[in-house]
């Protein structure tokens, strides 16, 4: 990844959503490879805190102010004068859509146009990486890989409102930066379910486990048989590089304007294996840990099953996965043991990036 190396190297980037956990692994990553980082985004959950443990940052700005506050976000982005954006803030929990359905459009819908509408200012801007997600499709409950050409929808007030940031990024770049001499290239990026060291978000599987683990208890599973594309954080981050650097780098129009990221098609895992996968590395490394249980009270409002073919992201960038969804499990466990044996945790999250780099096939 040397020529990325150089490419990031004093690259003015601007990182919505930085103080969470994709953003976070993004920012550290970006200031790794020498780019000049700022984030804007709200203060980081009180509750673990991986934005605080990864101490002294020496890369990064870092604003905290709400995208749905759009003086403050204009002021944010005059200050960043970025060359490439990532938006990666959004409330990105799909129960937390169903009881709070008006934070979730207001921030996941209108904060995206808040922030399109800032960069207006930015004469700098080359590239905008909108992140999305796999439930921005329609999901017919079939279990067929959706590709990028497949109709937009959502069941649930999350997945609506991912569908609805795609809507907007197509008719902003349609019907505003068409008509425009310099405009920046706008993209969406729509990836799988991420797992990785520093999560703590409430109703993700690993980070529940390691809460129940913390309490002795076995960990509740609301609906063990889903199925989804499970992937290692590092997996999209690396694609979404690759995505803007591309995108700067296409003179002649043909990158696409929308990309899945995920593990190969027909590669989605149900959530015990996921347990399963994550409780055998704990156990192998001498821990006693409680076989899962089903959550028998729990609401089930997610899609029992859930794909996506990348297989355009492969012929467009070249990009592919890097690790099985094994070593994806096993990578996440080894960051959560590693940090919980008192390793700092700047330290474990760079020797992944590095060693993760160092396994990228060279183009």
């Amino acid at each position: 990844m040397a020529d990325s190396n150089n490419f990031w190297r004093g690259r003015r980037v601007l990182i919505t959503g930085h103080t969470g956990f994709k953003g976070l692994w993004l920012a550290l990553w970006l200031e790794h490879m020498g780019a000049e980082v700022c984030g804007y985004a709200l203060a980081p959950e009180p509750d673990h805190n991986f934005f605080e443990i990864i101490s002294d940052w020496h890369g990064l700005s870092s604003i905290i102010g709400d995208i749905r506050d759009p003086e403050a976000l204009k002021i944010g982005c005059a200050f960043a004068d970025p060359d490439v954006v990532f938006h990666l803030a959004a409330q990105s929990l799909v129960r937390r859509g169903h009881t709070d359905p008006q934070t979730t459009f207001s921030t996941n819908v209108q904060g995206t146009a808040n922030l399109l509408h800032a960069l207006d200012d930015c004469p700098g801007l080359r590239a905008i990486v909108v992140v999305t997600s796999d439930k921005c499709y329609r999901n017919d409950g079939s279990g067929r890989p959706f590709v990028e050409t497949d109709p937009l929808g959502g069941d649930d007030p999350y997945s609506a409102s991912k569908a609805a940031q795609e809507i907007i990024c197509h008719g902003w770049s349609r019907g505003l930066y068409k008509s425009r001499n310099r405009a920046p290239r706008l993209a969406t990026a729509r990836a799988g379910n991420v797992i990785g060291g520093g999560d703590w978000a409430e109703d993700r599987i690993l980070p529940d486990l390691f809460r129940a683990l913390a309490k002795g208890e076995p960990v509740q599973l609301r609906n063990p048989q889903a199925t989804r594309p499970w992937q290692h954080v590092l997996e999209p981050l690396h694609g979404y590089l690759a995505y803007a650097e591309n995108l700067v780098r296409d003179s002649e129009g043909t990158v696409p304007a929308a990309l899945n990221f995920g593990p190969d098609a027909g590669q989605s895992r149900s959530v015990a294996w996921l347990v399963d996968q994550a409780i055998g590395h704990l156990r192998a490394a001498g821990q006693s840990v409680p076989d899962w249980q089903t959550d028998a009270d729990a609401h089930r409002p997610e899609a029992a099953s859930l794909a996506l073919d990348p297989s355009l992201a492969a012929q467009s960038l070249g990009w592919r996965p890097v690790l099985s969804q094994g070593e994806g499990v096993a990578w996440a466990v080894e960051w959560y043991d590693r940090v919980g044996n008192g390793e700092p945790a700047r330290g474990v999250t760079l020797d992944q990036i590095t060693r993760y780099q160092g396994l990228i096939p060279a183009p």
